[in-house]
């Protein structure tokens, strides 16, 4: 893959960011370096007045910068724009960020040296990955605080990580014996200005995404397969008159889970009519969140693709000072995405509510002995803590703006803040989902010797590998925690 040639995908940028070799810059994009920063040095020689170049920033716009200040200009935008606070994000979110920085960088409008790029691929090539705290960025001006974050090693400040700790940058870059790096006109401002800390949530977010969707398909399943609920909800007649690609798929998804069900044929001639909500709606209520994950691939794959910063160097003698670095563009499929990942948790929690009930051959919170035994009775208060909790982080922070730069940047995203938002959600999803496969599992105890489908035995007997039926009361918040980490090393047969 080449920087700053080649349109890469999320899942590209996930492969180089576990193999940085992967990706290397071309001759052809090297030369768009070149020429990008020989433009910019032309404007600084010239008489003519460009933001960020000769200028001041932000409020500061029209104040002039001589030409022997703006290596100084540059190197003073960087230490006072690293302003995050909070936690550390994790080190791989901060590789997608250099990844997707370089890719911006290498189309040749920044006006940022190659010598700049080649350090942030050397960063990425040797593992010295910046610390990036996760708060500071508003998403207008790009996200400037983790930026200024994420590029401080180039200077020789902040820190990166060594063996999961965080070190002081110098100390690293003198056992690799690199020296710190003087910034030209304009490159500051490259570095800082753009949407790379939102993009680097949504890519990582997107990969847990697609996962978990897949996931909630299965889990449904087995639910239903506990519950001896119906299949006919899943006819593929049914849904081509409805033709939503997100809920088409998912139906076609439980047909194959549940084919050559023996728990769906017991189901045949029984008197009942039609099943709950969270069991007959799986494809319209999965499917939704399905048509929100493609909404956001494809605008996370059009951003990764783009350049972000400001000003844009044209030529010689045309600079544009626009707006790309603008995060609405990511914040609001962000933001709907966050919602359309509470729901998959929010339907998760009513299908284990109703396998708890006692009805249709299951024992009152899947226990026999119930009573001396609570059985599965808390878990689900669990799962409706981490629903209640999805639903208070589901507020749109796109639909907020608190004005910056002293009125100059008076309408921003709140684009950061989505991105970690969806990415919270996620994580409470992996652990409703286990909930409800817990459950699941636990279900269809009670229907032996029925047997149900190939891929379901297949994850029934991977969660029996390391959960066993539950006879009588156990530390079962424990088993919890152990289906939670199928799911998050995948383990659990999706597809």
């Amino acid at each position: 893959m080449i920087y700053g040639i080649d349109t890469l995908g999320y899942q590209d940028v996930l492969e180089i960011a576990k193999n940085p070799s992967l990706a290397k810059l071309s001759e052809r994009s090297r030369e768009q370096i070149i020429k990008s920063q020989e433009n910019v040095q032309k404007i600084v020689a010239s008489d003519r007045t460009v933001y960020g170049i000769n200028t001041g920033f932000g409020p500061l716009c029209d104040t002039k910068i001589s030409e022997s200040e703006t290596a100084q200009l540059q190197h003073n935008l960087i230490i006072s724009h690293a302003v995050g606070v909070g936690k550390p994000i994790d080190k791989n979110i901060s590789k997608i960020m250099i990844i997707a920085k370089i890719h911006a960088l290498s189309k040749g409008f920044s006006g940022v040296s190659l010598d700049v790029i080649e350090r942030l691929i050397l960063m990425l090539e040797k593992d010295i990955i910046p610390v990036v705290p996760e708060q500071g960025s508003v998403g207008a001006s790009g996200d400037l605080a983790p930026l200024a974050h994420l590029v401080l090693p180039l200077l020789g400040l902040g820190q990166v990580w060594e063996n999961n700790k965080t070190v002081e940058t110098s100390t690293v870059l003198e056992k690799h014996n690199i020296q710190p790096l003087k910034l030209g006109p304009k490159e500051g401002l490259g570095l800082i200005n753009g949407t790379q800390f939102i993009l680097a949530h949504a890519i990582i977010g997107l990969s847990k995404f697609e996962y978990l969707l897949d996931l909630a398909d299965l889990t449904a399943a087995m639910s239903l397969e506990a519950y001896r609920g119906s299949a006919s909800p899943f006819k593929k007649e049914l849904h081509d008159i409805r033709p939503f690609d997100g809920s088409r798929k998912v139906a076609e998804r439980m047909r194959n889970f549940l084919k050559d069900s023996d728990n769906l044929k017991s189901h045949e001639f029984c008197d009942r009519v039609q099943d709950p909500y969270s069991m007959r709606c799986v494809p319209q209520v999965h499917g939704a969140s399905r048509n929100a994950f493609e909404h956001l691939k494809q605008m996370a794959d059009t951003e990764l693709n783009s350049v972000t910063d400001n000003p844009i160097i044209l030529s010689a003698e045309e600079s544009i000072s626009g707006g790309n670095f603008h995060g609405q563009l990511m914040a609001l499929p962000l933001d709907y995405c966050a919602l359309a990942a509470a729901e998959l948790g929010n339907i998760s929690d009513r299908r284990s509510y109703l396998l708890l009930e006692g009805k249709y051959g299951l024992p009152k919170l899947l226990i026999e002995s119930s009573g001396l035994n609570s059985g599965f009775m808390i878990p689900q208060y669990t799962s409706a803590a981490l629903v209640t909790e999805n639903k208070t982080l589901c507020f749109p922070a796109s639909a907020d703006s608190i004005p910056t730069s002293l009125g100059q940047e008076d309408h921003v995203s709140m684009g950061s803040i989505s991105g970690r938002k969806f990415n919270q959600i996620l994580g409470n999803l992996e652990n409703i989902l286990a909930i409800e496969l817990m459950f699941g599992a636990q279900g269809l105890e009670f229907r032996r010797p029925a047997v149900c489908s190939d891929i379901v035995e297949k994850n029934y007997a991977i969660i029996r590998s390391v959960v066993p039926k539950l006879e009588n009361d156990r530390l079962i918040g424990e088993d919890i925690l152990k289906i939670a980490e199928l799911i998050r090393e995948r383990k659990l047969v999706v597809n």
